[in-house]
C-alpha cells in the first residue's frame, strides 16, 4: 500500500436476471472470516487469542408468527447476533429484506465489532435481521412485525446490553416501535434502547446523514493523500437508499459530477458535464418509491443490467448496496480509482485481490461507513444524559472521528505495506484484543 498507484480495475460473475447481486462461492461471513485472518496472521495472534474475538459470541434465531390483515397468520424467520460485547454493549442495525439469512447476519454483526473498533467508539458487534418483504406488508402489518420482533427478543436488548439502529429497509418509525415496545415492557421511557429514532423521540441531529457524511470525510482524505482536489471528480453511486441518496447530495455539494447511480430497479448514467442532479434523482425517489422512470424526468440513458454501474469509467466508484456486489468476475472491470465502501462487505475477498495488484484505492466498509454507528452512539450517550446537542457539535464530533481514524488506519497501512482493509482490521483487531484480555475469563 505504501506503493499503491493512483490508478485503479474485479472477480467471477453469477450471471442472472438484470441487477441480480453477485457471490462469490465463500458465503459472507466466510469471506468476513478470511479478511480476519489475513490481519490475525500479521499481527501473529495465537490461537486462544482468535478463540475468543474471531467467532459470534451469541446467535438467537426465532419464528415470529405474525397476524396479517386478512385473519391468515404468517410465520417469518428473523435473528439477532451478538458477536463481542468485550468493548461494551452489542451496537448494530436490524435488516428487513427477503434474503436475510442467518450466516449473513453473522457476518454483519462481525463487521460491526470491528467498525466500532476502527472509529474507537466503546460498543461491540451485533446485527438483527428478519426474512421478509417490507413493500407487501400493509403498515399494521409491518408494525406487529417490529414490535414481535423486538418482543420475542427483548431479554436480549437494554441499554447497556444491545442497542439497535435502522439498516436496510428499516426506519425511524420502526424504531420508535421498538422503543415503545422495550419500554412498555419495563414499565418506563427508555430511549436509549435503540438510536436511528425521529428527533420527537430523542434521535439525534444529523443522523440521517451520518453514514455518508463519514464516507465524504474519508473521500476527502484520500483525495488529500493522493493530491488530487475533490471538486471535479466523477462519482458512480451503487443503490440510492438513505447512504447513496445523501451520498450523492455531499459529493455535489463538495463540486464532484455524479455520472451514475443505480438501485434494484435500473441504472442511470449522464454523459454531459454536469451529470445527475441529485436533487432531482431524490425527489423523483420519494414520489415513485424507486430510480425507476428516471430517464423520463432527466437527461440519462439507463442501462441494460444495473450491475454494469460498477464498471463505468469514474473516479470514485460508491457500492451503497449489499453483499457481494464486486467479485473475482467483474472485479477485473472495474475502472474507478478510488472505491468508497456505503455497503458492508460490497467486495469479495477474491476481488481485494484483484484491485490490490490493479493499485485501487479502497477505503473499506469498517472505516468508510462508520458514520452511521458513530452518531448512533452520540445519540445513546445523548440519550444516556437527557441533554441534546446542535447539529454543529455533532458534525464536529463526527469529523474529528472520521478523519482520525482515517489517519490512523492509513499509517496503519503505509507501516505494513498492506491494503486499507487489512490496514483497518489490524486497528481493530488490536483494540478488541486488548480489551478481551483485559477483562481476562470469568469462571
Amino acid at each position: 500500500m505504501a506503493t499503491r498507484k493512483k490508478s485503479m480495475k474485479l472477480d467471477k460473475k453469477v450471471k442472472g436476471e438484470p441487477g441480480q447481486f453477485l457471490t462469490d462461492k465463500l458465503s459472507a461471513f466466510d469471506n468476513a472470516m478470511k479478511q480476519f485472518d489475513r490481519a490475525a496472521d500479521i499481527l501473529k495472534l495465537t490461537k486462544n487469542q482468535v478463540a475468543v474475538i474471531k467467532e459470534p459470541r451469541r446467535v438467537t434465531e426465532v419464528k415470529l408468527p405474525i397476524r396479517m390483515d386478512d385473519g391468515s397468520i404468517q410465520v417469518f424467520m428473523a435473528y439477532r447476533v451478538h458477536h463481542n460485547v468485550a468493548r461494551g454493549p452489542a451496537k448494530g442495525g436490524v435488516r428487513f429484506h427477503p434474503d436475510v439469512t442467518v450466516d449473513e447476519v453473522k457476518a454483519l454483526a462481525f463487521w460491526m465489532t470491528y467498525k466500532c473498533a476502527v472509529v474507537d467508539i466503546p460498543m461491540g458487534g451485533g446485527k438483527g435481521g428478519v426474512a421478509v418483504d417490507p413493500k407487501g406488508l400493509s403498515l399494521g402489518e409491518l408494525e406487529r412485525l417490529a414490535r414481535r420482533y423486538f418482543a420475542e427478543m427483548i431479554d436480549l436488548f437494554g441499554p447497556d446490553r444491545d442497542v439497535p439502529a435502522p439498516d436496510v429497509n428499516t426506519n425511524p418509525q420502526i424504531m420508535a416501535w421498538f422503543m415503545d415496545t422495550y419500554s412498555m415492557h419495563h414499565h418506563d421511557y427508555i430511549p436509549a434502547v435503540v438510536t436511528g429514532k425521529p428527533l420527537a423521540l430523542g434521535g439525534s441531529k444529523g443522523r440521517a446523514s451520518a453514514t455518508a457524511q463519514g464516507m465524504v470525510y474519508c473521500v476527502r482524505k484520500a483525495f488529500e493523500h493522493f493530491k488530487i482536489k475533490l471538486a471535479g471528480a466523477t462519482i458512480a453511486i451503487q443503490g440510492f437508499g438513505n447512504a447513496g441518496s445523501y451520498a450523492a447530495k455531499l459529493l455535489s455539494e463538495d463540486g464532484c459530477i455524479i455520472r451514475g447511480v443505480s438501485d434494484i430497479d435500473g441504472a442511470f448514467i449522464s454523459d454531459d458535464y454536469g451529470g445527475i442532479d441529485p436533487e432531482v434523482a431524490i425527489k423523483h425517489v420519494k414520489k415513485h418509491g424507486s430510480l425507476k422512470g428516471l430517464e423520463k424526468v432527466v437527461k440519462v440513458k439507463r442501462l441494460g443490467d444495473p450491475m454494469e454501474l460498477l464498471e463505468m469509467s469514474t473516479d470514485v466508484l460508491i457500492p451503497a448496496a449489499l453483499e457481494n456486489q464486486i467479485t473475482s468476475e467483474n472485479a477485473p472491470r472495474v475502472k474507478a480509482k478510488i472505491i468508497a465502501e456505503c455497503a458492508n462487505g460490497p467486495l469479495t475477498p477474491e476481488a481485494d485481490d484483484i484491485f490490490e495488484k490493479k493499485g485501487t484505492f479502497i477505503i473499506p466498509d469498517i472505516l468508510c461507513n462508520a458514520g452511521g454507528v458513530t452518531v448512533s452512539y452520540l445519540e445513546w450517550v445523548q440519550n444516556r444524559m437527557g441533554y441534546y446537542w446542535t447539529e454543529e457539535q455533532i458534525q464536529q464530533d463526527l469529523k474529528r472521528i472520521m478523519e482520525t481514524s482515517f489517519a490512523n488506519v492509513l499509517a496503519t497501512s503505509l507501516h505494513h505495506k498492506v491494503p486499507m482493509r487489512t490496514a483497518a482490521f489490524i486497528v481493530g483487531i488490536q483494540r478488541v484484543n486488548e480489551a478481551a484480555e483485559l477483562r481476562g475469563l470469568y469462571a
